[in-house]
């Protein structure tokens, strides 16, 4: 690095970094400017034909990020995911970065933002924290034009018999607003339209969000919009936005959206940041795009999943590598000895306080999303993220223990000394490259196993689940599925990030425990069914101290808070 601060915040951090030009950054990657379309000097979006012409280069290596379950002491997967790219780059790797868009949802309630931290950062951070390229609005715009041309249909004579109360498609917005998740509309007599009951989800939560990730060009990204069911006649039979006939009007608004985004990291190595589901509802990955783009434009790609191994690695895997028609050549399991600990039964006030023994049961958790990745035929390493409060004593009995599972642990200090301080993890992640032990195969073939079938395997094989209930409605609706020809689907959990199972406080590795599926909701557009667990919310809540609280901007622009 340049030049090293001190005793700043992560925005002050990334305000005193030099960016280099955007078309600066492209040349490392053989673009030029004729190949975007700028956003100011520092951001920009790769145009189609340079997407196409791509696609004939050679195809990179594939390092997937993932992490244990994560807790309130933090894991740091995107920090690591950045660090590691720029200790590629600092090896003389051609590397690029793929990662997800972050939400103003999280944003401005409890992350503050997502795009890393300390010397391990994408920027302009300010931008990409806010409103980035407007790709977020894009969405939301063409998830709300979509409810429009719904309640419009109803209101002008109803010619498909839509029936008000089986609509499933909600409005959205890229905040997190609790008020917002159950509503009523078309109030105020006849010339305000039809009333009906409605709800809101948080953009990142939307089919067209997962749609646009999952998408490969303009031409599939409207079929696969022409696909979602918005809801079901008083016949109970599906409607599509095919009915209604306004998927053109949709792509139209996402014409640009669909575009990766170009930026860089601290360290100026390229980064791809488009897309951005939720991992916990939807697939949490960044979009197919981007990751397919990365890999023609580097010799290795590193990206991350949402959250733990439990939800957002096994998507990736199973939702998004048939897509991507490239799998992982090598997984990295992020880690911290704080998490570990919590994992353990320590408090979050004790954390600072060496205790190995806990490091050592917390390590079940760890252990269990080891075996997970490699259950899939894929070589793993696991990134210890260093705080300051551990001990060597406890960095030795998860080294130790990673060992006896045949598993290198490298110690990563990427938050605070940038790239020099992922050289060991990128060591270790480049010679399991190299021994080529890749061999991956799914957990299920979609295509012929049964929507029960799918569930309980990912209960039983990737969380440790001894049995799966489904409520009444889910069987119900089960038969619906099978009776519409959508069984070969995918199966897209949405369950706690927190544990392997559907109850928060169940840390560690828990056993024996029952997962209850209370709901299904078909997303045929994005080619996956999600499956409702417990009372994951689709439209969170601010907290009591959102980090909203922190954020400014001085009379001369300067933001901050964004940490």
């Amino acid at each position: 690095m340049e030049e090293i601060f001190v005793n700043l915040s992560d925005i002050e951090i990334a305000q005193q970094t030099k960016m280099e030009p955007i078309e600066v950054v492209a040349q490392k990657l053989n673009l030029t400017s004729e190949n975007l379309e700028q956003y100011g000097k520092y951001k920009a979006k790769i145009d189609f034909e340079t997407l196409k012409a791509v696609e004939e280069n050679p195809t990179g290596k594939l390092i997937l990020v993932t992490a244990i379950n994560p807790t309130p002491a933090g894991e740091g997967k995107s920090t690591v995911t950045i660090g590691l790219a720029d200790a590629l780059s600092h090896l003389g790797k051609s590397t690029m970065i793929a990662l997800r868009e972050p939400s103003l949802g999280p944003t401005m309630g409890i992350k503050g933002g997502a795009a890393g931290g300390g010397y391990a950062q994408v920027v302009p951070m300010e931008d990409i924290n806010l409103h980035f390229t407007g790709d977020m609005h894009a969405i939301t715009s063409a998830n709300n034009a979509l409810s429009a041309f719904i309640d419009n249909h109803i209101f002008q004579g109803n010619s498909l018999n839509i029936d008000s109360r089986r609509i499933i498609w909600k409005r959205v917005v890229d905040l997190n607003d609790r008020a917002l998740r159950h509503v009523n509309i078309g109030l105020g007599g006849p010339m305000q339209g039809v009333p009906r009951e409605d709800g809101f989800d948080i953009t990142v939560a939307s089919e067209i969000m997962a749609i646009l990730c999952l998408a490969t060009d303009l031409k599939d990204l409207k079929k696969r919009l022409a696909a979602i069911v918005i809801g079901y006649t008083y016949q109970k039979e599906p409607i599509t936005v095919k009915n209604l006939q306004v998927e053109g009007a949709l792509t139209l608004l996402l014409k640009d959206a669909i575009k990766p985004n170009l930026v860089q990291t601290l360290e100026h190595t390229p980064a791809l940041v488009h897309g951005g589901p939720f991992a916990n509802i939807a697939h949490g990955c960044n979009s197919v795009l981007a990751t397919r783009t990365a890999l023609h434009l580097a010799d290795y790609t590193v990206t991350e999943a949402g959250f733990g191994a439990d939800l957002g690695a096994e998507k990736f895997l199973d939702i998004k590598v048939p897509q991507l028609g490239k799998a992982p050549d090598v997984v990295v399991v992020v880690a911290t000895i704080r998490a570990l600990k919590m994992h353990g039964g320590v408090p979050k006030t004790e954390l600072a306080t060496e205790n190995v023994e806990a490091v050592k049961s917390g390590f079940a958790n760890l252990q269990k999303h080891i075996e997970n990745m490699q259950g899939y035929g894929l070589p793993v390493v696991v990134a210890i993220n260093e705080f300051i409060s551990d001990t060597d004593e406890e960095i030795q009995m998860v080294q130790d223990l990673c060992q006896d599972l045949g598993v290198v642990a490298a110690l990563t200090a990427v938050w605070e000394k940038g790239s020099v301080g992922g050289v060991t993890l990128a060591e270790a992640v480049l010679a399991e490259i190299e021994q080529g032990d890749a061999e991956f195969s799914p957990l299920y073939n979609a295509a012929e196993e049964t929507i029960i079938g799918k569930v309980e395997k990912i209960v039983q094989t990737i969380y440790g689940g001894k049995n799966v209930v489904f409520s009444k409605k889910a069987l119900t609706q089960i038969q619906t599925f099978q009776k519409n020809g959508w069984e070969d689907l995918p199966i897209c959990m949405a369950k706690t990030q927190y544990s392997l199972s559907d109850d928060p406080s169940l840390l560690g590795r828990p056993h024996d425990f029952t997962i209850t599926i209370r709901e299904f909701v078909p997303k045929l557009g994005a080619g996956f069914i999600v499956a409702l667990t417990g009372d994951v919310m689709t439209m969170p809540g601010l907290p009591k101290q959102p980090a909203a609280l922190n954020m400014d901007v001085s009379e001369d622009g300067i933001v901050s808070g964004l940490f």
